[in-house]
């Protein structure tokens, strides 16, 4: 047993030190680091809940983070191998949270302002809504109608939105909501029209 510890303490070291080079955007280092970390990474992705047909694009998103930011590691805070499973699974977290997320708001929304049936009792005409919603999302300024897309569409989380636009999280939520509601208010008022 106290044969291994050395070997742990090294295998740490030469990991800190791979970070280190990485940081420096040396590629050799990277690819090194990658491969010796790559199956404990997946584990710690598919140990969340991460489905095994979706963890090598969690791993790739998970290892673009660790490149892009391999400089804000500190060996004083963390190990190397913690450091980065943190990321793996704080990325894998995101990606799972992304696929359950509720679209309760749109589909409320939806639900509200598309009846199920006229006054006459004859079944709703999609046919004819679908111009309506369309030119509802066109009258949206490009920013909006693509965080609507990232939010419903791509099920992007309200963390990763928030990060993209550069903004908190509850002005995401309170965009989104906004957004929603002029949508809603603007096919109503097409429906009553017509």
């Amino acid at each position: 047993m106290s044969g291994s510890r050395p070997a742990i303490q090294e295998s740490a070291e030469r990991l800190a030190r791979l970070l280190e080079r990485a940081a420096l955007k040396d590629g050799r280092a990277f690819a090194e680091l990658h491969t010796l970390t790559q199956n404990k990474l997946r584990k710690t992705a598919l140990a969340v809940g991460v489905s095994p047909g979706d963890v090598d694009d969690i791993l790739q998103e998970a290892y673009l983070k660790i490149w892009r930011n391999a400089a804000s590691f500190d060996v004083k805070r963390a190990s190397g191998i913690t450091w980065l499973c943190m990321i793996v699974r704080n990325t894998a977290i995101d990606a799972v949270r992304a696929r359950k997320l509720p679209t309760s708001e749109l589909d409320e929304a939806l639900l509200s302002s598309i009846p199920a049936e006229t006054s006459g009792g004859e079944k709703f005409d999609y046919t004819r809504a679908e111009p309506v919603a369309a030119s509802a999302l066109a009258r949206l300024s490009e920013d909006r109608r693509t965080l609507i897309a990232l939010a419903y569409i791509d099920g992007e989380s309200r963390a990763s939105l928030a990060q993209r636009f550069g903004v908190p999280v509850g002005t995401i939520k309170t965009w989104l909501r906004r957004t929603i509601a002029a949508l809603r208010h603007e096919c109503l008022a097409a429906v009553v029209e017509t």
